[in-house]
């Protein structure tokens, strides 16, 4: 007979198997763990390429398929839409079944929605493929993440999330210009096409580099990781910092190319800018975390922000003039800092046994973030995209790195580094799964 726990000694529990696996016997690296990471950061680039691509054939999609170009837009929302829902699903799966069979699942998802969307032959049955996408997606999402820090102990994991970050910033600078080549040669069809081939990698590269994992019949409800003071901050600081990024690079194009007079490509290089320096300064910022926290490293980064965006807003300063590039450039490192910390702060807060929901819990609220910022965008720009519209927007942003952002990252956890984790409890590795054996 189930018997219910209350949330109070749920609590308890998760905080006394995350204060074991973070005792005072340093752990090594596990012998794979680049490896896995490798093979982890494949299928995480495969969702940032698959959003950049998709995009970039949008207009071709309309014209093959006798569409309007404002119709598309239901391609990208219903992926999305069905990743935010397969999210805590995924991440659940993650936690019973193990970052390999819940990655494994959700690219064999991926790949079909991938296969019929390059076959399908209207554009209902191309929505239908997204949504199938999209489901995919969120079944992977958290099962990469957990799996790319599985092989490291606590006090490392910084270094392993900043080359996550770096990845993903070259993953949507690649992105682009991919999906333009793609559909100026093939059509739009070769861009999923394409997917199915990069799903085939990523699938044989997790099957090959992530072990296989057996969790303990005695299972911590997974509902706790949203009681946890720590995964909730990471939460809301994500969301705050893809609130500021997306709402930013939306706003800096339809300003750029509306107002300014810039071309397409001419107002993609400026935000290219930036997505190097958020790409260049994450590994920076997973160095600083497993040396002096998250703590220092998250307000630094949001503070750093909030110069940038409070710089840009001055009134007298043209959003045009050339000089715009050095608080551009400030805005690019403190996003860069904001990745690691964020992400490193919720999974050392929590045992290894619950990693999937908790990666679910920081995908919920980027993708929260990320609508929010640019619905609010949306809105500012119904005044017209001129400069008062930019101003009146990025000093709002300003307030949510000062208002928001500052205070929760104070709460993110220790201003100093945990120690690595031991081999776990019962000398099985952390979170209670172990190999099998042979």
């Amino acid at each position: 007979m189930a018997v219910a726990v209350p949330v109070a000694d749920a609590v308890g529990v998760v905080s006394s198997v995350a204060a074991a696996e973070h005792s005072t016997t340093v752990e090594r690296l596990a012998p794979d763990a680049w490896r896995r990471l490798a093979a982890c950061i494949a299928a995480a680039a495969l969702l940032q390429l698959d959003g950049t691509l998709a995009t970039v054939a949008l207009p071709t999609v309309a014209a093959g398929l006798h569409v309007s170009l404002a119709s598309t837009a239901i391609v990208l929302s219903g992926y999305f839409a069905a990743y935010a829902a397969a999210l805590l699903p995924g991440g659940m799966l993650v936690d019973v079944c193990g970052a390999r069979r819940a990655a494994c699942a959700g690219l064999a998802l991926f790949a079909l929605g991938a296969i019929a969307a390059a076959l399908a032959p209207s554009f209902a049955a191309l929505i239908a493929a997204r949504v199938l996408q999209g489901i995919g997606a969120g079944l992977l999402s958290p099962a990469a993440l957990a799996g790319a820090v599985s092989g490291f102990p606590p006090a490392m994991r910084g270094s392993a999330l900043g080359i996550w970050g770096a990845s993903a910033g070259v993953a949507n600078l690649i992105g682009p210009p991919l999906g333009g080549l793609l559909t100026v040669l093939w059509g739009w069809r070769a861009v999923w096409w394409a997917l199915i081939v990069l799903t085939g990698a990523a699938a044989w590269a997790i099957r090959e580099q992530v072990p296989a994992t057996v969790r303990d019949a005695h299972h911590i409800k997974g509902a706790v990781v949203w009681h946890s003071r720590t995964v909730i901050a990471s939460a809301v600081a994500a969301g705050v910092t893809f609130a500021v990024m997306i709402g930013c690079f939306y706003l800096a194009e339809e300003y750029l190319q509306h107002a300014a007079g810039y071309s397409p490509l001419a107002a993609s290089t400026v935000l290219v800018l930036v997505a190097v320096l958020v790409a260049g300064a994450a590994p920076a910022a997973g160095s600083l975390c497993d040396r002096r926290g998250e703590r220092p490293v998250a307000v630094s980064g949001f503070a750093l922000c909030a110069l940038g965006l409070g710089t840009i807003g001055l009134p007298w300063l043209s959003p045009r003039a050339p000089i715009v590039l050095a608080p551009l450039v400030v805005l690019g490192v403190g996003l860069g800092l904001l990745f690691v910390p964020i992400s490193r702060a919720a999974l050392n807060a929590m045992p290894s046994a619950l990693h999937g929901r908790t990666s679910a819990a920081l995908s919920i609220g980027r993708l929260v973030g990320a609508a929010a910022g640019a619905g609010l965008v949306g809105i500012a720009l119904r005044a017209g995209a001129d400069a008062h519209t930019v101003h009146r927007a990025v000093l709002v942003a300003c307030g949510l790195c000062l208002g928001i952002g500052i205070p929760v990252a104070i709460a993110l956890g220790p201003s100093r580094p945990v120690v690595a984790e031991s081999g776990g409890l019962s000398g099985r590795r952390p979170g209670g799964d172990h190999e099998p054996a042979g």
